[in-house]
């Protein structure tokens, strides 16, 4: 499974970004799907996840309430809707990709995206 990963940017604190990621590659309607953020300095740290369906959805404390995954398994796409953005939530998101389970550990997942960068400024 390939991944690529867009839609990150700059954006003031308060607002909203959409993450996507798309995946190519061999059946990936059957993987759960995941995305992971790493600031400077920083272990890779877990932000959400979702089942092959989309019924279950799995999220960070910190980011619970405000961000949503969700994914189009008709477009082999995954999201990561962002709200209320903080200065905190500034990162590289990487996406992520698993034939068999999903985890809170980077070492559970055994595909990954390129990343794309999330700014919020204060």
């Amino acid at each position: 499974v390939q991944l690529q990963a867009s839609g990150g940017g700059l954006v003031q604190a308060g607002g909203s970004l959409r993450l996507s990621c798309v995946a190519s590659g061999r059946t990936y309607s059957g993987y759960f799907m995941g995305w992971f953020r790493q600031a400077p300095e920083k272990e890779r740290e877990f932000v959400a996840a979702i089942n092959w369906s989309g019924a279950s959805t799995y999220y960070a404390d910190s980011v619970k309430g405000r961000f949503t995954i969700a994914r189009n398994n008709a477009k082999n796409t995954v999201y990561l809707q962002m709200h209320s953005l903080k200065p905190e939530d500034t990162a590289v998101y990487y996406c992520a990709a698993d034939s068999t389970d999903w985890g809170r550990s980077p070492h559970n997942w055994d595909y990954w995206g390129q990343g794309t960068q999330v700014t919020v400024s204060s």
